[in-house]
């Protein structure tokens, strides 16, 4: 009875164990097998809990060097006799870990570390796999053994004793580490050709294929993103095909990250490698758009207007962000792309944290929101279209306040500048009142849109005054007004200028990220 108890207990623990975005943490990691080591490497493994865990993924870390070494991948080799603990620690943020001590024995004679590593191989014209040969100097080596990764895991595979295997036409940089601490590598750049698989393909993906630019991202020529779902016209191809080199290339609207989103899931079900590497190509679009700042401009590289600006508007670097956090997790068919890409969207998302930081706006002495576009220098609120104001954003703050809500272990900056942000959304609330939209064939649109009496009901207005803190309303002549009503009706119609996006954010979304860092 009492050992049902107890697994009663665990049972409930471990379900009340999801953070604030319903993601599982780790609890317990145990390193499996045998705690001996001999002159042969050991490859470890872990048993990692509970089996629902989000993010699996561990480091390794030893405590003396000198006794033994372990790669990234948990090979494990001796280097003299002795005792020595390994460690394995969760890369969820939990930090839980778990640890094992090991006697080496059996080391009759000092490790022969690897000098030099050599790849021989040539170019493939026929499509054929390739076995790739090394010669590892000096040749009483202790530890030969070889990690070997491709530049583009759509072009071709490679596996773990070094065969090549073509999916596309295409060059890639093939590399091979040593895995016994002493950092040599060798590379080799191998161009393919001959390949002739026919794979299997989707509508989708082939419409987003057509319009992707030479540069890897995608215009706003098709505006309406679920038309991908459409077989392109004859016209529609020429159009497509005459854009290729254009460069107003945008995350605006979602594009680029839906996208490349979207060639992920068609490449998952059908295995079409064109899929996955423009896909990649995307990827490298954005890291290359990004300011050495850490922000990313709305368009890339035509900075042309207001193009070139720090962009929050509608979610632009919220969706950059929360990508750059699935490649590092990855999830959500970002585990699809090449592992190197992890170590770049790590530097890309915490670039992205520090600007996020720096822009949130401070009023009266208080940070507290962000504006839906800042200059890229100054990294003051700035203007975009006429009626979009340097302004505090009701709506677009919200997408940024839950990016810097992912990080798992935030500093106090980071913690401080989430709650500033909240304090001004709580200070921000509109009580009693709802929009409507009408029929009004008096007006040029032949609708309208009013505000009305509805008591208990809480809204946010889109922007507030950088002055008063009071919401804010703007036309096309770039005029703000106090009220809606006192705007142009084709900009009372078609904006959103109140909405309910903070609503979730301030309740459970906040109470629960306060628990989870014991605030």
């Amino acid at each position: 009875m009492k050992k049902i108890i107890i697994l009663i207990c665990v049972a409930l623990f471990i379900s009340c164990s999801k953070d604030d975005l319903g993601q599982t943490e780790v609890k317990t990691i145990v390193i499996n097998g045998d705690n001996t080591l001999t002159s042969t490497p050991k490859q470890l493994t872990v048993t990692v809990l509970p089996g629902d865990a989000t993010n699996k993924e561990i480091t390794w870390s030893i405590s003396d060097p000198t006794i033994a070494v372990i790669t990234e991948t948990g090979l494990l080799t001796g280097l003299k006799n002795g005792t020595v603990k390994v460690t394995a620690t969760a890369k969820d943020g939990s930090g839980t870990k778990g640890d094992k001590t090991y006697t080496v024995s059996g080391i009759t004679g000092p490790t022969v570390f690897i000098q030099s590593i050599a790849i021989t191989g040539a170019n493939i014209t026929n499509g054929q796999p390739l076995q790739l040969t090394t010669q590892i100097l000096p040749a009483n080596a202790s530890n030969k053994t070889l990690n070997w990764t491709i530049s583009s895991q759509a072009i071709a595979t490679i596996s773990a004793d070094g065969l090549l295997t073509p999916r596309l036409n295409g060059t890639v940089t093939v590399t091979a580490n040593s895995n016994d601490g002493s950092g040599k590598s060798a590379q080799i750049q191998v161009a393919i050709s001959g390949v002739t698989t026919v794979y299997a393909t989707t509508v989708r993906a082939e419409s987003i294929l057509l319009w992707q630019r030479n540069n890897g991202g995608w215009g706003k020529a098709v505006p309406d993103l679920n038309d991908y779902n459409l077989a392109q016209t004859d016209q529609q191809k020429a159009a497509a095909l005459a854009s290729k080199n254009n460069t107003d290339t945008t995350i605006d609207n979602g594009h680029v990250v839906t996208e490349l989103r979207w060639l992920l899931a068609d490449y998952k079900t059908t295995n079409n490698p064109n899929y996955l590497a423009a896909a990649e190509k995307a990827i490298d679009w954005l890291f290359l758009a990004q300011y050495a700042n850490g922000g990313w401009p709305q368009y890339y590289p035509d900075k042309s207007g207001y193009r070139h600006q720090i962009t929050y508007n509608d979610n632009a670097i919220a969706n950059v962000m929360n990508l750059m956090w699935d490649i590092i997790k990855g999830k959500n068919n970002l585990e699809l792309i090449n592992p190197v890409y992890k170590d770049k969207a790590t530097t890309a998302f915490n670039k992205g944290i520090d600007i996020i930081l720096q822009t949130q706006i401070t009023y009266k002495g208080k940070k507290t929101v962000w504006c839906a576009q800042h200059d890229e220098v100054t990294l003051q609120p700035a203007l975009a279209r006429s009626y979009e104001l340097p302004s505090f954003s009701g709506s677009e703050s919200v997408g940024i306040v839950r990016v810097l809500m992912l990080v798992e272990q935030p500093s106090a900056a980071v913690k401080q500048a989430v709650k500033d942000a909240v304090d001004w959304f709580n200070g921000a609330k509109l009580t009693g009142i709802a929009t409507q939209k009408i029929t009004d064939a008096s007006q040029p649109t032949g609708q309208d849109v009013i505000v009305v009496s509805s008591p208990g009901n809480i809204l946010w207005a889109r922007f507030y005054d950088l002055t008063n803190n009071l919401p804010m309303f703007c036309g096309r002549d770039g005029i703000p007004k106090a009220t809606l009503a006192e705007i142009e009706n084709e900009r009372r119609v078609n904006y959103s200028w109140y909405g309910n996006w903070p609503n979730s954010l301030i309740g459970s979304e906040y109470s629960n990220w306060k628990v989870k860092h014991g605030l």
